[in-house]
């Protein structure tokens, strides 16, 4: 599965919301129906290939709606990989199972829900999955949050060769949302120091990515590239939190468009961006790409967009 090169649509958007200015859509959301977006680009070099695997149990986390794992359950399915993930927040066995992970069981994951104090230590310490699941021996492989790893730099950063290609030239300005930061951190690489990048955090208190991201690019290899800001005021309340002009906005935009987008990642994206066009943060002359992520799964969480 990862062996096929996967590419996507670029696509000029036509909105009021960007009236005047040249916006193209990165439509990764179209690269696969099951391992989409940045999923796709970020798993695409960071999972063990069954030749060196052996029985490696991949083994990740995230929580019940979680993009990463839906994507990771089928990948490693089609890649004979048994997987495993912690799942953020405990549950009675009574307890209903949202339509993401019932996809995971289906695919062949193991599910297994862990404390939310536990869960804060898995992002903060490089072993502690190991404690949770009692892993004994080194027949496990460790995935972080999201896929958020110096190799998954390496996927997404091949979305610049395909822009390039498709807009003829590299573009003045990429804007993507980013919540591990993994996703900003390869267009930034891809980019080599040419143009800029916006990043619109999805999660609360974000001010920690931008230390994210430099050492995500340092543990690659990378130069320490300063081409990018991180826009931090555009959270809706933080992760999977929405507001109703969030919801309305996501609405609108997908009946004006014909662009599907989701309240999670994609829709705080455009969102902002449709800000930003008020507050003239953009000129004429630029070409400027917003990244659909995917992540479309998600969206039946939240009635009000069906599904």
């Amino acid at each position: 599965m990862f062996g096929l090169p996967l590419a996507s649509p670029l696509q000029r958007v036509q909105s009021h919301l960007f009236a005047d200015l040249e916006v193209w859509i990165k439509r990764d959301d179209l690269l696969h129906p099951m391992v989409s977006g940045n999923k796709y680009r970020k798993l695409k070099y960071c999972l063990p290939r069954p030749s060196d695997s052996s029985s490696l149990t991949v083994v990740s986390m995230g929580g019940p709606w979680s993009n990463h794992l839906h994507a990771l359950a089928y990948a490693c399915r089609e890649m004979r990989l048994p997987s495993r993930a912690l799942v953020r927040g405990l549950r009675k066995d009574t307890d209903p199972l949202t339509p993401t992970l019932l996809d995971c069981i289906e695919q062949g994951m193991q599910l297994q829900f862990v404390s939310r104090e536990d869960y804060r230590l898995l992002r903060s310490s490089d072993s502690h999955w190991r404690h949770l699941i009692q892993a004994a021996d080194d027949g496990f492989f460790w995935l972080p949050e999201g896929g958020s790893s110096p190799l998954a730099l390496r996927g997404v950063s091949e979305i610049l060769g395909e822009i390039k290609q498709e807009l003829g030239t590299k573009p003045d300005l990429i804007v993507c949302a980013c919540g591990t930061g993994a996703t900003l951190a390869g267009i930034i690489a891809g980019l080599a120091g040419h143009g800029k990048v916006i990043g619109i955090a999805a999660v609360q208190n974000a001010h920690f990515l931008k230390n994210k991201v430099q050492d995500l690019l340092q543990e690659a290899g990378y130069p320490p590239y300063t081409n990018f800001e991180i826009l931090t005021e555009y959270d809706h309340g933080g992760f999977a939190k929405t507001t109703p002009a969030l919801l309305n906005f996501c609405l609108n935009f997908e009946h004006e468009t014909g662009i599907p987008i989701e309240p999670v990642y994609t829709g705080k994206l455009f969102y902002a961006v449709a800000q930003l066009c008020q507050l003239k943060r953009f000129n004429k002359t630029q070409k400027i790409v917003l990244v659909h992520s995917g992540g479309l799964q998600g969206r039946r969480g939240f009635t009000s967009l069906g599904s």
